[in-house]
């Protein structure tokens, strides 16, 4: 389980994180909903420990976070961000390869089991006919699709998405919550950050609403996803959001 307790990040002296305490399980999706600049990036970093922490506990499978190597780290946590550049000129299966081989070290040669396994990661991702094309030619949605493939193929037991919709059209958007719910079928504890409130719906086991570097509301997704706590969350009244639901109900019966 990741679980941390009275966590606070930030930059320079400033807390952008104040005092969130939550826990990952596995076997569980937990979707992490708010308003842009909340804090839920940071978050998602600190918890990796990409980002470092200005105050608090954070715990994976029992053990300080902070005590274990990079290579360990990475046997645990696998973590997918909003957008991501490569320095070289990788393919797209180089790219895969990179999370079957991140908890091995630096040094560390694929086998051919390993070649395998990134195989299968790129078919079941529908990338298998990128494989050789490099990283940077590709759309920004076929990018996020590869980063997810390599966080899977990194076989960690807790996966740390942030919104990992943001780039990916329609279809490709249903894949993700079809793969996320897999995921949580296999055991594997996932929390992502998204701002489809549908999506939580869909796929979520539990909701934390933040806001202003706090949660808010956590819960089942019928306990928080309701049109006060959201009007609340993102300071709308909550007429508004009846409008955008009728306006999606119509798109829906006219599309």
């Amino acid at each position: 389980m990741i679980e941390a307790r009275l966590l606070y990040a930030g930059y320079d002296r400033q807390s952008v994180v104040k005092g969130v305490s939550l826990r990952v399980a596995p076997g569980e999706t937990v979707a992490l909903l708010g308003p842009n600049g909340c804090g839920k990036t940071t978050l998602l970093k600190a918890l990796c420990a990409i980002h470092p922490l200005q105050g608090g506990a954070l715990q994976v499978d029992g053990r300080d976070l902070a005590t274990l190597s990079a290579p360990e780290r990475a046997r645990r946590i696998a973590y997918v961000p909003q957008q991501h550049r490569l320095v070289f000129a990788y393919s797209v299966i180089d790219v895969v390869m990179m999370g079957c081989l991140a908890g091995r070290g630096l040094i560390a040669r694929p086998t051919p089991a390993d070649f395998a396994a990134v195989h299968a990661v790129l078919r079941q991702f529908g990338l298998h006919d990128l494989s050789i094309r490099s990283y940077a030619a590709l759309s920004g949605g076929q990018r996020q699709q590869v980063l997810i493939a390599r966080a899977v193929a990194q076989d960690a037991p807790y996966l740390l998405l942030d919104e990992p919709a943001s780039s990916l059209d329609y279809g490709n958007q249903l894949r993700l919550l079809e793969l996320l719910g897999q995921l949580r079928q296999s055991g594997r504890g996932v929390l992502f950050t998204t701002h489809h409130p549908d999506h939580a719906f869909v796929v979520a086991s539990r909701v934390m609403l933040m806001q202003d570097g706090r949660f808010i509301a956590e819960g089942t997704p019928a306990q928080c996803m309701n049109r006060e706590q959201l009007a609340r969350l993102y300071v709308l009244p909550p007429d508004r959001l009846d409008e955008a639901a009728r306006a999606q109900r119509w798109a829906h019966q006219h599309g």
